[in-house]
């Protein structure tokens, strides 16, 4: 990405309110974005803005993002692709990076790291007014976490629920209640 033009990059996620909150941040530090929610929508505008970079979600709806690297890869070679999960596992990470993404972020990833994933460095990355005032970022809530954890569980054992509870060291009731209990984005 050369430093005199601008860079576009493609933001695909199914959640609008996070498109539309990353989309800001990265406006206000410089960086072009335009979104989609699906993969064919993704792919048609990655056809028409031949984006510099694309940040795909793991999970969009009931497809994976994984499925999307290969095709945005043919369409522009040198495009940075990263992929963020709010459902991060080494399996996944190691399949992204096998499949030609360029990194992969744990959600809710922040506007630095995720700069530094597109090549940034610490000191050409832009203070956006505000965004320093001295207080640390929230780190990601214990309820979420364990999310992850569960889904990482079930990932490894093929959605069978008893062989997850068992991983888990808990019982399949439990582990069931658990599941119907989704954290949302935030929390």
């Amino acid at each position: 990405m050369s430093p005199d033009a601008p860079r576009v990059g493609l933001l695909v996620d199914d959640d609008a309110l996070y498109l539309r909150t990353l989309q800001r941040s990265l406006a206000r530090h410089g960086v072009e974005t335009v979104v989609a929610s699906d993969p064919a929508s993704a792919l048609s505008v990655a056809r028409q803005s031949r984006p510099d970079f694309a940040l795909i979600d793991l999970k969009l709806g009931h497809e994976s993002g994984l499925a999307l690297i290969q095709p945005l890869r043919a369409i522009r070679a040198d495009m940075r692709i990263l992929l963020v999960t709010g459902y991060a596992s080494i399996a996944t990470a190691v399949e992204a990076i096998k499949l030609g993404a360029d990194d992969y972020l744990p959600k809710p990833a922040n506007i630095p790291t995720i700069l530094r994933a597109l090549g940034e460095d610490d000191e050409e990355l832009p203070e956006a007014e505000g965004e320093d005032d001295g207080t640390p970022e929230m780190m990601t809530p214990l309820s979420r976490l364990q999310w992850e954890h569960i889904q990482q569980a079930l990932h490894e054992t093929g959605g069978n629920i008893s062989a997850a509870a068992r991983l888990l060291g808990m019982h399949r009731r439990s582990l069931q209640r658990k599941l119907t209990k989704r954290p949302s984005p935030g929390r």
